[in-house]
């Protein structure tokens, strides 16, 4: 997958359109600082913007494999575009991280685009963990490092309400008490 190109195309037609978006997933990941080879493209958007969206990405040379209340994924019509897929925001916690994103370098510093801070990253962690059992172990280690590597700076406040929204704060709980530096 040819990165730059993708989001070179996808930055540039999101701004003509004034498309607001956040990075997510494996970028978001490499962001802030977990090693990670990414395949794929993540983005959260306004549920809103679902048929602008539909409508740039076919545009592209991209074509729809899934189409749901809560995502849209793209696969390339040539290897260089690869995949891309994105998360719908149509609640209030989407909401939210949308509103919460910063702007970060990623790609090496060849982009400067808004990303969901850690503590959301770590919300749709503990969500994807959490609905899909398959996940729960790559999840919970990611969950770990991220609040590892990110602990002074974290609200842990949010992070709180995401394990809570799942039943699972006894988790965060161990975590949090093998990490230093975090309360």
């Amino acid at each position: 997958m040819d990165f730059v190109f993708v989001f070179e195309y996808l930055f540039k037609e999101f701004q003509k359109e004034n498309i607001d978006f956040a990075i997510i997933g494996g970028i978001a990941l490499q962001a802030y600082g977990l090693a990670r080879a990414t395949q794929d493209i993540d983005l959260l958007v306004l549920v809103d913007n679902k048929d602008k969206v539909k409508e740039i990405m076919t545009k592209g040379g991209f074509s729809l494999l899934h189409e749901s209340n809560d995502v849209l994924n793209f696969v390339g019509g040539r290897p260089a575009l690869g995949r891309v897929d994105f998360l719908l925001a149509q609640r209030k916690y989407a909401f939210e991280m949308l509103k919460r994103a910063v702007e970060k370098n990623v790609l090496d510093g060849k982009f400067k685009v808004k990303l969901v801070k850690v503590e959301d990253q770590i919300g749709l962690k503990v969500q994807s963990s959490s609905n899909d059992q398959t996940r729960y172990h790559q999840d919970m280690a990611d969950i770990e490092e991220l609040i590892k590597n990110n602990a002074s700076e974290l609200d842990m406040n949010i992070i709180k309400e995401y394990f809570s929204i799942f039943n699972r704060i006894e988790e965060l709980d161990k975590i949090i008490k093998g990490t230093k530096h975090v309360k």
